[in-house]
């Protein structure tokens, strides 16, 4: 339990306290539980979170499905609360843990889903659950459609209770803003948490039929299987955004003068690529291409970035060569696909003039025309210590006079509509040679402005 904050301890042991006491009921004599059952369901709910340790499936890194929601909501439906309470733990407590420390984490999962599947099967009792779904001993049919009703609801109250507390260990362990600890936590998982409600309906009424628990698996099974595949397709997307976090926060400490620039510029290509009507698709691509655009930077030495004074023309030289080092940098990164052509080339200019290649026209990636415009007008707006920002219809001015030779017409068109219909946040362009940031080191105050030609020019070369 080290490293772990006093009122996360508090938190897990009331959890533990909790989920103790909802499950005496089913362990005091004469309680008729139905230990057959819930036993079956413990240990499937076990079996389904064993190849999260697993090393043969994922390779390197064990790959499992998470908690199998569908399963737990069936216990809920066809299960007591106290036992309902129960199904979770054993899964739970050998089930695979993403970070340190390992012991802790498990004893608050099962206690989490303990009390989470104890109020959903709370729930389905109280609205009538049981008798919709047949009564207690399943001598009738299940009453379709309003088995739906407590079903739907059940679902609710899972939904809610797993995010109220995911909310509080977040608040206690890992010390997130109460403002933003529950932030679209109930949003993003009441849709998902019904359709495992739907999955755990049938599993629950294929379960008391005269078919028995063996035709639950029908249902079970393929649930299983697409979990298991949406999840490898979460881990891939979570390692591409740690991959792309890892390297802008590598540009930040670099050049500490335009810290935040990247994620802007993304979020200006996406306006851009959202008013064009680009294919979501190439969406996220585009997004990368935009916060991934000065990655080179990289490969520029801090003095020549950070330089006080004029450059040499030797100095711009190397300042022009930072694409070509980004292109470099995530050429073996498959995922990025367009964005690669844009980092190479989003100082390639409308009439040849740009670098490193000086195409000109159509023959300038779409990605880079888009991450060239939106590069332009963040760096024009942006305020730095050592100069205000421009207002935002001052930038758009600038960008039209240089459409045509600098900037594609047809992306500043789309940026100047994206603005007037979503606006553009100007505090969040705040960007000061000693702005504090979680994780980064300060750049020292004595530190003056670079002189590479900041990007807030668009007419003149950086």
């Amino acid at each position: 339990m080290r490293g772990i904050s006093g009122a996360a301890r508090a938190l897990i042991l009331c959890a533990v306290l909790c989920a103790v006491g909802c499950a005496l009921p089913a362990l005091s004599p004469g309680a008729h539980t139905p230990w057959g059952t819930l036993g079956l369901l413990a240990a499937l709910h076990l079996v389904c979170e064993l190849p999260g340790r697993c090393r043969l499936l994922g390779g390197p890194e064990p790959a499992g499905s998470g908690s199998f929601f569908p399963l737990l909501l069936a216990a809920a439906f066809l299960l007591p609360p106290s036992a309902a309470v129960l199904v979770a733990v054993p899964g739970a407590l050998v089930g695979r843990v993403e970070r340190r420390p390992a012991a802790a984490r498990r004893i608050w999962r099962a206690a989490q889903l303990a009390l989470t599947a104890g109020a959903a099967s709370w729930t389905h009792g109280f609205l009538g659950g049981p008798v919709t779904l047949g009564g207690v001993a399943g001598d009738t049919l299940p009453d379709f459609p309003y088995a739906l009703v407590p079903a739907c609801a059940t679902a609710l109250v899972f939904s809610l209770v797993l995010a109220a507390l995911d909310g509080a260990i977040l608040v206690t362990a890992e010390r997130v803003a109460l403002g933003h600890a529950w932030r679209g936590l109930p949003a993003r998982s009441v849709g998902p948490h019904l359709v495992h409600a739907l999955a755990g309906l049938m599993m629950a009424v294929l379960w008391r039929s005269s078919y028995g628990p063996l035709s639950a698996l029908v249902v079970l099974l393929p649930m299983y299987i697409s979990c298991w595949v949406f999840a490898q397709y979460h881990r891939r997307h979570a390692a591409h955004r740690n991959t792309i976090r890892a390297l802008v926060q590598a540009v930040d400490i670099k050049d500490g003068y335009t810290r935040g620039h990247s994620e802007r510029v993304g979020r200006a290509s996406e306006l851009i690529a959202r008013e064009l009507g680009m294919e979501e698709s190439r969406m996220e691509a585009l997004r990368f291409a935009g916060i991934l655009h000065d990655v080179g930077k990289l490969g520029v030495p801090t003095r020549v970035l950070r330089k006080d004074g004029p450059l040499t023309p030797e100095e711009r030289r190397v300042i022009e060569l930072h694409p070509e080092y980004g292109h470099e940098i995530v050429r073996g990164i498959g995922f990025l696909d367009e964005a690669r052509a844009a980092i190479l080339h989003h100082h390639e200019r409308l009439d040849g003039s740009g670098y490193p290649y000086g195409l000109a026209g159509d023959r300038i990636p779409e990605f880079a025309r888009v991450v060239a415009v939106a590069d332009a007008f963040d760096a024009m707006t942006s305020t730095r210590s050592y100069r205000p920002g421009r207002p935002v219809p001052a930038a758009v001015e600038e960008l039209r006079r240089c459409a045509g030779s600098q900037f594609d017409p047809r992306m500043v068109g789309a940026l100047a509509c994206a603005l007037d219909r979503h606006g553009w946040s100007a505090a969040a362009n705040t960007v000061t040679s000693d702005e504090g940031r979680t994780g980064l080191p300060r750049q020292r105050a004595d530190v003056r402005p670079p002189a590479t030609g900041p990007a807030d020019r668009p007419g003149r070369p950086r």
